[in-house]
């Protein structure tokens, strides 16, 4: 009896010093994937390292404090004109990139803020270029709806006319015989364009590698989807090409499905469709209240019972990666940068009037006589964003 229950607490020390130093852990996805014209999908058993983990918590923490912050810096009159938030969609932006390669590019639509944070762009570039200063990633002649980095190709603001351009990256790539997968991202608003479908045929046509994510958060603009499309699963829309539903809630969930749509388009099937279904807690942009067409209730049980932060946090303390008191040191830091980031987008220099002739086309026209009555400047961006179509 003594020699048993000395084997038991030497077990329960062994238990205690693997729950404190965990450097990996294998986790079962609450939530199960759709499957559109597939024999087999995305696995629902993961592994996730403690390094990636730590990466995708602090990609989502950030994006939600820098959003936050967007809006109160828009109430105040700091940010003007459009300004779309991305708070409730992390989830998808971080389980993208963390499913992209080095050779992965992408596109998306004009709800880009969480996108190119993950893509490259630092807080305070995608904080100044929203107050239109200098620092800015697109030195704060983008907006809201139009940031870059070398990868991502935008931030566009017309309603789907980005998927044909997706389509089209895709196409260069096949074309020159580069490797990497076109990521093309849209609303499901954008899903009832019709140059969405004349892309998915081309797209189909030509076996382009490109994946096309439809980020589905019930709303395009203040219209429930229901009530603008005939088929709500927008995966299943094309009957030509195959696709996957995924919770988009669930940042794992997005990290393996996007996974399998990578390897599928890589592997020479041509396109396929992942939809990510989310949820946006502001409204369609700062300028709509966002409650004239749902019920406040609704989105507070959303954020209570489904917020894709929460739900990440319980997987990484409940397979004892990370604890509750980790995780809120993460917190901090974050809200500290996020902080020193809004002080310096509201201070940052106004850019120089001669901006307006810069990033007009690839080599600038100012040395060409009489095209500019400003003074020439150089590209500034041309080594820093090389192009990689």
């Amino acid at each position: 009896m003594y020699s048993r229950c000395r084997l038991n607490l030497v077990q329960n020390a062994l238990n205690i010093f693997k729950t404190n130093y965990s450097s990996e852990a294998n986790i079962k996805l609450e939530s199960k994937f759709l499957l559109h014209n597939l024999d087999k999908g995305p696995s629902e058993e993961v592994t996730l390292k403690k390094e990636d983990a730590l990466k995708i918590f602090k990609n989502m923490d950030s994006i939600r404090k820098f959003e936050n912050s967007s809006a109160q810096m828009y109430r105040e009159k700091v940010i003007r004109g459009f300004c779309h938030l991305y708070a409730g969609q992390e989830a998808v932006a971080a389980g993208l990139t963390a499913a992209m390669r080095p050779q992965d590019i992408c596109i998306t639509a004009y709800r880009c803020h969480g996108i190119a944070y993950v893509m490259g762009a630092t807080v305070e570039e995608v904080l100044c270029e929203l107050t239109g200063r200098a620092s800015g990633i697109a030195r704060g002649k983008g907006g809201s709806m139009h940031m870059y980095t070398d990868k991502m190709f935008g931030g566009n603001g017309i309603v789907g006319s980005h998927v044909p351009v997706g389509t089209g990256l895709g196409f260069a790539r096949k074309y020159t015989g580069k490797d990497g997968v076109s990521i093309t991202m849209y609303g499901d608003g954008a899903a009832n364009q019709g140059q969405c479908f004349e892309a998915f045929n081309m797209a189909k046509i030509f076996q382009i590698p490109v994946v096309y994510i439809c980020e589905n958060n019930l709303f395009g603009l203040g219209t429930f989807c229901a009530r603008a499309a005939a088929n709500t699963k927008y995966y299943t829309r094309c009957e030509y090409i195959p696709g996957i539903c995924i919770d988009g809630m669930d940042v794992l969930a997005v990290r393996e499905g996007i996974k399998f749509a990578i390897d599928y388009a890589q592997s020479g099937n041509g396109p396929i469709i992942a939809e990510c279904v989310t949820y946006r807690y502001f409204g369609h942009s700062m300028s709509d209240p966002g409650t004239s067409y749902r019920k406040r209730e609704d989105i507070e049980e959303t954020r209570e019972k489904r917020d894709c932060l929460k739900k990440y946090k319980n997987y990484l303390t409940s397979c004892n990666l990370f604890t509750p008191e980790e995780l809120k040191a993460i917190e901090t830091e974050n809200k500290k940068k996020t902080e020193k980031a809004s002080q310096f987008a509201r201070t940052d220099k106004i850019p120089p009037l001669e901006e307006l002739n810069t990033d007009i086309y690839v080599k600038a026209l100012e040395p060409v006589r009489n095209v500019s009555h400003f003074k020439p400047l150089a590209h500034i961006n041309s080594n820093k964003f090389p192009l990689t179509p």
